[in-house]
Order: C-alpha cells, then structure tokens, then sequence
C-alpha cells in the first residue's frame, strides 16, 4: 500500500489517496507540483505549467471532472494545437497528459483515464 503521506511542502504536509491522488485540491501550488513531478522522474518547465495550469482552471472552474478522459483529452489537443496537440502534450507527459497531468494538476484522476481491462502479459 502506498504510504498516504506525500511529502511536506510549503510546511504542509500532502496526503493522497491509495492512487496517489492528492486529497486535498485546494492545496496545490507550483511547488508541489515540482514535489510531485519529481518523484515521477519529471522536471517541470514552463510549458508544464502552462498546461497544468490550464487543466486546473478547466476541471474546476467550468466543469471538466464529469467528463472522461477521453473528452478532456481532445480539449486539451484543441487548446494546445498550435503547439503540436497531443504529440507535444505526450512529450511533456509521457504517462499521459490526462492521467498524469491531473495526477501533477493536483486533481483526481478522471473517469476511464486507466482502463484496467487490457490486464497485462508476463
């Protein structure tokens, strides 16, 4: 099981969820996401934050936790065409940049981001 204490940042400590979710959205800022990223193996740029930035705003300002991953995906694609969509979103993210982008956003993984059917071969 993972140990439900994150880490300590900004003198508050992070707790998530046995997905490794942060509990408490309202507690994110840029230094935990750097906190967060890091212990992914991710250094954060600019570019990170522009979209991590924007999938806050977008999931708890207008709506976006209802919809699927697949919905916030393509709205992620279309806010970031100019950039490259989804193949620069993928560059910034490779885990995903809804799976692991909302997990670095601080926000709860959305529904069908992880589809646990494929099972996996060994």
């Amino acid at each position: 099981m993972t140990n439900p204490i994150l880490a300590s940042v900004e003198g508050k400590q992070l707790i998530r969820d046995h997905y490794g979710n942060l509990v408490e959205i309202d507690e994110w800022s840029h230094d935990i996401a750097r906190e967060l990223a890091r212990a992914e193996g991710i250094e954060l740029s600019d570019d990170h934050f522009r979209v991590l930035d924007y999938l806050r705003e977008y999931v708890i300002h207008h709506g976006g936790s209802q919809e699927d991953a697949h919905q916030i995906l393509r709205n992620l694609e279309g806010r970031f065409a100019a950039e490259g969509g989804g193949r620069w979103l993928y560059t910034l993210f490779p885990a995903g940049p809804v799976r692991q982008g909302m997990k670095l956003a601080g926000l709860p993984e959305a529904p069908h981001a992880a589809d646990p059917s494929f099972g996996s071969v060994s």
